[in-house]
């Protein structure tokens, strides 16, 4: 009787633990889950390293700088990140946009419609480079522009080449003084690149013809000049 109730009993402890071991691997799968969670996280990093340059209707995108902050809270710490968007059509359009999130893809979504909604049109000469220098302040910023002849090509870096790339200007020289804050720098391209003026413009302006205009800087090809400005 004693070996009958031994051999009933063994089954069913045999049963319990696999139950219990179920139970074990659950409670583990809903630690798995906060894992899962966290792996949100890694696609927005996967999304930062997106290409710095997207085409989207004749749009040109370009990702500057993103920053992240935290925030230490009673539970942990909370993180937030800033994106500086430079969109432009390269045809003679830009704007830049600065968005803030909690995660990257939506403040990069924050960024790009800023900037879509702050574009500028800048004159360029034969559609590759400006018509003349510039000069760009903001805060701590400097930033010099010159136009080049054809062939040279951009010759410029980290902020203010996406801002070129995204106008569409093929030749240009260009120098940064000061800070080195992607910000300050994009803000005072833009500072320059709005005192940007055509022939075409100012003649309109002053009531004069453009081979008036070319013929005074002693161009002996003035009125070739003032055709293909003004077409």
């Amino acid at each position: 009787m004693m070996a009958e109730n031994t051999e009933s009993t063994a089954p069913v402890t045999d049963g319990a633990a696999p139950e219990a071991g179920e139970g074990q691997r659950r409670g583990r799968g809903g630690r798995g889950g906060g894992d899962n969670r966290g792996s949100g996280g890694g696609r927005g990093r996967n999304n930062d390293r997106r290409p710095a340059q997207e085409e989207d209707d004749g749009t040109i995108e370009k990702l500057v700088h993103i920053n992240r902050v935290s925030k230490t809270v009673k539970g942990g710490k909370r993180f937030g990140f800033a994106a500086l968007v430079v969109v432009g059509d390269g045809q003679g359009r830009v704007g830049f946009g600065h968005g803030k999130a909690r995660e990257v893809p939506e403040a990069i979504n924050k960024a790009t419609a800023a900037a879509k909604k702050s574009m500028i049109r800048v004159a360029l000469k034969d559609g590759r480079t400006l018509h003349h220098d510039g000069k760009g302040h903001f805060g701590a910023g400097k930033v010099t522009l010159r136009s080049a002849p054809a062939g040279t090509g951009i010759i410029a870096g980290g902020p203010m080449r996406a801002v070129f790339e995204s106008l569409g200007v093929a030749d240009v020289v260009t120098k940064s003084v000061g800070t080195s804050n992607p910000y300050n720098m994009i803000r005072a391209t833009f500072a320059a690149l709005s005192e940007q003026t055509s022939p075409k413009s100012v003649a309109q302006r002053r009531g004069k013809k453009i081979a008036d205009l070319l013929g005074r800087g002693g161009s002996k090809t003035a009125e070739a000049d003032a055709e293909a400005i003004a077409e």
